[in-house]
């Protein structure tokens, strides 16, 4: 699990990235990204529903990619704010495939 200092938690934060955030997308994940007013890299991953209808495998996607972003945080830029989306095809994925699609999203965005 990440950090608390690094988690995005207010509603009104989340919805800014979502909607102003520059993106990038693929079949497994898609990425928002928006510069923030602070000096530090924060994350709010998503993985609704539509990806799987059971809690399990919602929360095994999350949890891999919590782990992919904390493993990863000391070579992403500082002052963004990310929003990562996971798409239906992520439940396919093993942790080498989503660890592939935030690495290409993330240079991509031209964060690391």
């Amino acid at each position: 699990m990440l950090p608390k200092k690094f988690r995005l938690t207010k509603t009104k934060e989340i919805d800014k990235v979502f909607k102003l955030g520059k993106n990038s997308f693929d079949g497994v994940l898609g990425v928002k990204a928006l510069p923030a007013e602070n000096n530090l890299s924060r994350f709010v991953v998503v993985v609704s529903t539509k990806v799987s209808k059971k809690a399990v495998m919602r929360n095994k996607i999350k949890r891999r990619l919590h782990e992919i972003v904390r493993s990863r945080l000391p070579k992403i830029k500082t002052g963004f704010d990310f929003f990562i989306l996971a798409l239906p095809e992520a439940k396919n994925c093993d942790y080498r495939g989503l660890e592939k699609s935030l690495q290409s999203h993330w240079q991509r965005l031209g964060v690391l």
